[in-house]
């Protein structure tokens, strides 16, 4: 694979001749020295209640600087830190194996400074963006392969990615990656996962009716053996009129790599949404299956705070899988965002009931600045333990 890396990369020097010209610099010193500079601030309250384990909060900042040069003969270079700062004394654990702080509730915010995207990008002919070194990738909704945004020290990934939209309203995705910089940090023992993974994912937009995606996400985790997976499947994001809208989508699961266990698993998602008088009802089933109550369907490099709750309780699925029956309501009043979602929680093998969630934010921009509260609380019935967290964040870029 590294000799097949090299080959691309050098049939992107020997294409540079045919790069577009518009809006570039005249040299690499103006592609610098005129690029985009941009600075955020991202404060953060956490409070953790979690039956059985000692309550935590957490105070604290991130201060992300990235740097996007201009365009020089097609070549671009993108730099990103990041910065994070516990303002209190930390009484939390950040990721599961931590020694520091036994007993307490994990929020998974580890202090630090980190190089969060260094990549040299190329406009190759046929509108194609090959991108090498270590990016950000976010397809479709995130729920297979994401950044997990939400957590102050973000998922990036080193990589070779190539993006090309020459066909009209299709996008052809495809990426190697090599090591996954989780959101632990680079001096947690589980913060880095090497990898010889394939990202794969096809989208077309060309119809009135909705979006089609395709995808093949093949993960071989060197570091996570039990991570290892295959994942095929098709998305249809579709719409009827202005008012409503449904997803459908499928995917088959397989063992891959070294993975020590051989499975089967699917996923489903069926869901509906309606608008009116500036209000958004949505509705919807997620099934993340089982193969006979021994491993279930799993997506370990997945956005996962966005799915099956906010107190993260089923960041990884059960071996019985999870059926997740949700409805939310989203508007604004008075410039304020609101939003709240129930969920239902289920075993897809077996009779368990799980439990269920109820989450609710309010968020509003002044400025640049945008305010945002978030709770959610989980209640337990026959999985894990009663949860509850609140977040209080103020975000701004300059």
């Amino acid at each position: 694979m590294k000799k097949q890396l090299v080959l691309a990369l050098g049939a992107a020097g020997l294409m540079s001749a045919f790069a577009a010209q518009a809006q570039e610099a005249a040299s690499i010193k103006e592609a610098l020295t005129q690029g985009d500079v941009k600075l955020n601030f991202r404060l953060r309250y956490e409070d953790v209640n979690w039956d059985g384990l000692t309550d935590s909060d957490a105070l604290t900042l991130r201060t992300r600087l990235s740097f996007t040069s201009q365009s020089y003969q097609g070549f671009g270079l993108t730099l990103e830190m990041d910065d994070v700062q516990e303002l209190l004394d930390a009484d939390y654990r950040t990721a599961g194996n931590d020694a520091l702080n036994p007993g307490t509730a994990i929020i998974a915010d580890p202090a630090g400074t980190e190089v969060n995207q260094a990549f040299l990008s190329y406009q190759a002919p046929a509108k194609t963006t090959i991108k090498y070194g270590r990016q950000r990738i976010l397809l479709d909704n995130q729920r297979f392969i994401g950044g997990v945004g939400w957590r102050q020290n973000e998922q990036t990934y080193d990589a070779f990615s190539l993006s090309n939209k020459a066909l009209e309203d299709g996008t052809f995705f495809y990426a190697y990656v090599h090591n996954v910089n989780r959101i632990f940090g680079e001096d947690n023992p589980i913060g880095d996962h090497k990898h010889e993974a394939h990202l794969i994912n096809f989208n077309y937009a060309g119809w009135d009716a909705g979006k089609l995606s395709l995808y093949a996400y093949l993960l071989d985790n060197e570091t996570a053996a039990a991570l290892s997976n295959d994942s095929i499947g098709v998305r249809w994001a579709g719409k009827a009129g202005e008012s409503v809208g449904y997803t459908l989508e499928y995917a088959i699961q397989s063992d891959a790599g070294d993975n020590p266990v051989s499975y089967d698993a699917n996923y489903l998602l069926a869901e509906a949404s309606v608008k009116f008088s500036g209000v958004s009802i949505k509705s919807g089933y997620e099934v993340l299956g089982s193969d006979d109550g021994v491993v279930a369907f799993s997506t370990p490099l997945a956005t996962l705070h966005k799915f099956q709750g906010w107190t993260d309780r089923f960041l990884g699925t059960p071996a019985a899988g999870v059926e997740d029956l949700y409805v939310g309501v989203s508007g604004a009043l008075g410039g304020v965002k609101l939003a709240a979602t129930y969920h239902d929680l289920s075993a897809e093998y077996g009779s368990t009931d799980y439990g269920q969630e109820f989450d609710i934010s309010a968020a509003k921009k002044i400025g640049p600045v945008t305010l945002l509260v978030k709770y959610a609380d989980y209640q337990a019935d026959d999985f894990g333990s009663n949860t509850q967290k609140l977040w209080v964040m103020l975000n701004a870029t300059f």
